[in-house]
């Protein structure tokens, strides 16, 4: 049995990986804390973290236009890691709601684009083969997992004032990895290649992010009210911080075995088991979460709803958009889905928690992936020559 090689860069990637995660999993949990300190409300707090996710929106598709546009994907992501930690610096003199608003504008603005632009360059460098794809990935998820361990006992230790620092550290270590980075040559630099908005038109590429847009939406159940939900339940913040690491360590483990796993089951058969497993995952939370065996299973399935399914999305994305359009289109799934799907899904759901009470957040998640579901079975259905993917 023949092996493929290992990227070329695959150090590169893995460190690039390691550095980005590692600082959304230093900043998400505890910027809200730092903007706490700097006598921020909790409504200006609020709004504040959600740039993150708006500017998921329009950061992406921005500078994966220009990325593809100009062919030079590795100068963009260096100009953005520049970009991003220079702004950061402004976290450090930041005392007014505003001057915090202009920049997490900024920041978000540049981080955005990078988890899409690294994807894209490490998709076009291993040209069509993902055997090393969840095994460079999972650094991604390592990174997070040991800024989400290590960084609160820092911070108890040293306050929370430590926090911009180690976040900063972090981006001024994507910037060196990006500087290790070079592009991968293609030979169809001069192919024609379908426009974004006709691809956008074909209905199997319609229902495609329509499945994604649902399936993200639903995740805004965990990563906006999971914590808060566990707690009005009754469990501990140690309970609730072991949930979230075996999230995370059972999505390292998937990404370990993607390769054989896809060899043997096929893209679309996982796609859809991610998305009907989700259905159970959040069904189980909404209904059981009061059992400690109950939660635990569900928080396990993570693996299945999120490292499956944005596996599966990245590799059904290369039908469409490859080559030219290889940044453009992991910008836009990640505008579409984590964007979109992630703002607006926390809006419907932050709105049934209101009305209808914490469990309806979980009963209307397992709905949208239930969307999602019909959505990717029509997708699929619809693509011409279809085929099982096994890669």
């Amino acid at each position: 049995m023949q092996h493929s090689p290992w990227p070329r860069q695959s150090f590169s990637f893995a460190l690039f990986f390691f550095a980005y995660y590692g600082y959304v999993g230093v900043f998400s949990p505890y910027a809200s804390l730092y903007f706490a300190d700097k006598g921020m409300t909790a409504a200006q707090i609020g709004m504040l973290m959600s740039l993150m996710q708006v500017m998921r929106i329009f950061g992406p598709n921005l500078w994966g236009w220009v990325a593809d546009r100009r062919q030079q994907r590795v100068v963009v992501l260096r100009i953005t890691a520049v970009a991003a930690a220079s702004a950061f610096v402004g976290m450090f003199f930041g005392q007014t709601f505003a001057q915090f608003f202009f920049v997490m504008v900024a920041v978000n603005l540049f981080t955005s684009a990078q988890g899409p632009l690294s994807e894209a360059l490490m998709l076009s460098e291993m040209r069509g083969d993902l055997t090393h794809y969840g095994r460079l990935r999972l650094w991604g998820s390592v990174g997070f997992i040991m800024t989400v361990t290590f960084a609160g006992p820092l911070l108890d230790l040293f306050g929370i004032r430590l926090m911009p620092w180690i976040a900063l550290a972090l981006l001024v270590l994507v910037l060196v990895s990006s500087m290790r980075m070079d592009e991968t040559p293609h030979g169809d630099t001069h192919q024609a290649v379908a426009s974004i908005l006709t691809l956008l038109r074909k209905r199997e590429v319609a229902a495609f992010f329509t499945s994604t847009f649902l399936m993200i939406a639903a995740h805004a159940s965990l990563y906006v009210f999971y914590s808060l939900y566990l707690a009005q339940i009754g469990y501990s913040n140690t309970v609730i911080g072991l949930m979230w690491s075996l999230g995370v360590v059972v999505e390292i483990f998937f990404f370990f075995y993607q390769a054989p796993i896809f060899k043997r089951f096929g893209v679309q058969k996982l796609m859809l088991a991610s998305l009907l497993i989700a259905v159970a995952r959040f069904l189980m939370i909404g209904l059981g979460a009061q059992s400690l065996i109950v939660l635990l299973l569900a928080q396990v399935l993570h693996a299945a709803t999120f490292g499956v399914h944005h596996s599966a999305s990245v590799v059904t994305l290369q039908r469409w958009f490859s080559g030219r359009l290889q940044a453009r289109g992991q910008a836009l799934f990640t505008s579409i889905s984590y964007g979109l799907g992630g703002t607006l899904g926390g809006l419907v759901l932050g709105g049934c928690w209101d009305t209808f009470g914490s469990q309806s957040v979980y009963l209307v998640a397992a709905l949208f992936a239930l969307g999602g579901a019909g959505a990717a079975f029509l997708s699929y259905r619809w693509q011409p020559h279809h085929h099982e993917e096994r890669k």
